[in-house]
């Protein structure tokens, strides 16, 4: 074993890892990455097929981040933002505002503040800190209480953990946790309301419903407002896809249909996108926004504005920075932003912060970043490698195992049943998923699952031939673990 590995099992624990199992094995230990591809410490490659856990847009080592991350870094590495302000984060903000307000949504609030913190949890903390504050402050509700999605996760502070709704998870820290509400997830594929026998597509495109899934929001939203007497405080959504759920993706009208309806009620929408943010879901397609196609809007960098919904907050983290550095904004509207403003001694004062807040190194690395995102050769490599995924995700049709293939983007989930006929699911005791995502890595591609869900998400630099490697090895490695 490799003395690096062996440190590792003498001193670290690993998050969302049993580290039983963990200390069986040596485990990867990565010293190096150029684009797509990571080298371990004896000298084999892999290509990254998760995107380092959703966070790698442009790939390892970026020549145009490195530079943006070493002028920064020969000025100063970081100063306090608690009565401080510096360059690139007040910079970065003005871009995040423009990036966030596309032209082509009417009639939309405005994304006007930014609120820095760490990582995706912190996002959501925020959020739902400014929601709660807000709605008690405007009178809209003296209780305010939370509506999510079943199977939500949105993070591991005790906030977001509260909005979440797996209960692997989740359930341990029930005696932490505040209430929240729930409502049926539109999971096509697993859907008590699809009448469609299962097919060899995406469940999507085979469903045969009348929209229960958004009759179900309504009713809930409804149920609130005549039980308590007013709204939710927000509901919160991860828009197209729901990632740690198991990849669960939305179909096209749905987020559009429940975001109209929230409104009607007067509930805020919290827009979890530290996974969809900075076009994961997706480059140029046309949004319908009441009678009208947007081509501009969809042309956005975040998932919501695909269906011509925008947010009260705007959640953002993982690619913010490229995936270089632990970065998180919290965006959201001047009316929210105004709630907090008064004479000091009134103490008005958002009372939140964190000691890396708009860090220097992170904000000037996430502008290069936004500016990569923005060329027309970025927008036109991401669009040919979405194509490229679908195309190749299509042999993965003729497994047996493979129930459902779910792809919105550069985003995709495979999940692996005992029958696709019956959509018999395997007991997560097999650790189907894990066992085929350990096969892949010995194939020298390397994901992580959910559950029985194996997950493709490929940085955007990713060639074509990569793609069907990652793709290959997948396949391969589903025939060797669930063949014999």
């Amino acid at each position: 074993m490799h003395p690096l590995a062996r440190l590792d099992h003498r001193y670290v624990w690993h998050p969302f890892t049993q580290m039983r199992d963990w200390l069986r094995r040596e485990p990867i230990v990565l010293v190096a990455g150029r684009g797509a591809v990571l080298r371990d410490v004896h000298g084999r490659e892999y290509l990254d097929a998760n995107a380092s856990i959703w966070t790698n847009l442009h790939g390892h080592n970026h020549p145009r981040l490195n530079a943006a991350l070493r002028r920064q870094l020969a000025r100063v590495a970081h100063t306090s933002y608690l009565g401080l302000a510096n360059e690139p984060a007040a910079r970065l903000a003005a871009e995040l505002v423009a990036a966030a307000n596309p032209p082509g949504l009417p009639h939309q609030p405005r994304l006007a503040k930014v609120f820095y913190s760490d990582d995706g949890s912190t996002a959501l903390e925020v959020a739902l800190k400014l929601a709660y504050e807000f709605a008690r402050r405007t009178g809209r509700a003296r209780r305010p209480r939370f509506l999510s999605l079943a199977g939500a996760y949105h993070g591991d502070t005790v906030g977001a953990v509260s909005l979440g709704h797996i209960d692997l998870f989740h359930a341990a820290y029930a005696g932490l946790l505040f209430k929240s509400d729930a409502v049926m997830a539109p999971y096509c594929y697993r859907c008590p309301f699809n009448r469609a026998a299962p097919q060899r597509a995406d469940a999507r495109a085979w469903r045969q419903c009348r929209w229960e899934c958004v009759d179900q929001v309504e009713q809930r939203l409804t149920a609130q407002r005549r039980r308590r007497g007013e709204p939710y405080a927000a509901f919160v959504i991860e828009p197209l896809i729901q990632g740690a759920a198991g990849m669960i993706p939305q179909p096209d009208g749905w987020l559009r249909r429940v975001a109209e309806l929230a409104r009607a009620t007067g509930t805020l929408l919290i827009a979890d996108e530290v996974l969809t943010g900075f076009g994961r879901t997706g480059v140029g397609s046309p949004v319908r926004v009441g009678n009208h196609r947007s081509a501009r809007a969809g042309d956005s960098l975040f998932a919501s504005h695909r269906e011509g919904v925008q947010p009260d907050f705007l959640c953002l983290a993982k690619g913010l920075t490229g995936g270089y550095l632990p970065l998180a904004a919290t965006l959201t509207t001047r009316a929210v932003f105004d709630a907090f403003l008064g004479e000091y001694a009134e103490f008005k004062t958002f009372f939140h912060g964190h000691s890396y807040t708009g860090n220097p190194l992170g904000t000037a690395t996430a502008r290069a970043s936004l500016a990569l995102l923005r060329t027309r050769a970025s927008r036109l490599a991401r669009a040919r490698l979405e194509a490229a995924l679908t195309r190749e995700l299509a042999r993965l049709w003729d497994l047996p195992a493979v129930g459902d293939v779910r792809q919105v983007g550069l985003i995709a989930g495979v999940e692996l049943v005992r029958d696709w006929r019956t959509r018999a699911a395997f007991d997560l005791r097999e650790r189907v998923g894990m066992r085929v995502c350990e096969a892949m890595a010995r194939r020298g591609v390397l994901t992580r699952p959910i559950g029985n869900v194996v997950v493709l998400i490929p940085p955007y630099c990713t060639t074509q031939s990569q793609l069907r490697r990652m793709v290959g090895a997948l396949a391969d490695s589903v025939d060797e673990v669930l063949s014999r």
